[in-house]
């Protein structure tokens, strides 16, 4: 069964040269020119990839983003057409995976969005029977659920990523380059401090179990836990 994913852009050009990339690769493709049709597409269709635009009509990317990040954590590639850092780190903080700022080459853009997907679908195909528990902490990786003191917690794609990568290297600490190439793999070129971003809001869900994620300065982050 192909992955489906929804391409959110109003420019239909732009919409129409990424169909046809995505297409070639045998995705299936939904399109919506506007956000409040984004939603109405995510709520009635299964969906496994986003590539939203920040600039909409009716509904703008980052409600759109906002939104969905309250009941999925559905991967999301922001588009914008705009490349101030501070649009980057509030995309992030929304929830998003990725950010892509316009011109963007379309090869490029489809191969993060693989890279996304694969890291979904197969990354933990080896370990994905495994319950990691620390701390209070559980990660299912065949699930991908995280429990907090037995409740469940909601995580987006990338804080999932980084807070089991962590978590599978208790006691070890793990540089922004590593965790980076963990998440979104080599071919990544944005700011690595947006890794600080993600740790943020995964230690803001995380309430008073947060400070098991360790800032060394100067060096990265590593899990601290008891068993």
């Amino acid at each position: 069964m192909s992955d489906t994913v929804l391409i959110v852009e109003d420019e239909q050009i732009l919409r129409e040269v990424l169909k046809d990339y995505f297409l070639n690769e045998n995705f299936t493709v939904l399109e919506a020119s506007d956000g409040k049709r984004a939603l109405e597409l995510f709520n009635s269709e299964k969906i496994d990839l986003i590539i939203l635009d920040i600039m909409l009509p009716e509904l703008d990317g980052w409600s759109v983003c906002r939104r969905i990040r309250k009941t999925a954590d559905v991967p999301i590639i922001m588009l914008t057409a705009r490349g101030e850092e501070e649009d980057t780190l509030l995309g992030f903080e929304l929830g998003a995976d990725d950010y892509v700022t316009k011109p963007y080459s379309p090869p490029i853009l489809l191969a993060r969005a693989k890279r996304l997907l694969y890291s979904r679908q197969h990354k933990n195909d080896i370990k994905q029977q495994q319950i990691h528990s620390l701390n209070g902490i559980s990660i299912n990786m065949a699930s991908r659920t995280v429990l907090v003191d037995d409740q469940t917690i909601k995580l987006t794609h990338t804080e999932f990523e980084i807070l089991s990568y962590l978590m599978q290297n208790e006691g070890i600490v793990m540089t922004r380059e590593q965790l980076i190439i963990k998440v979104w793999g080599y071919e990544y070129d944005g700011d690595d401090r947006t890794i600080n971003t993600h740790i943020r809001n995964l230690r803001t869900k995380l309430g008073d179990k947060a400070d098991a994620i360790k800032t060394i300065v100067r060096q990265g982050y590593k899990f601290e836990g008891t068993r």
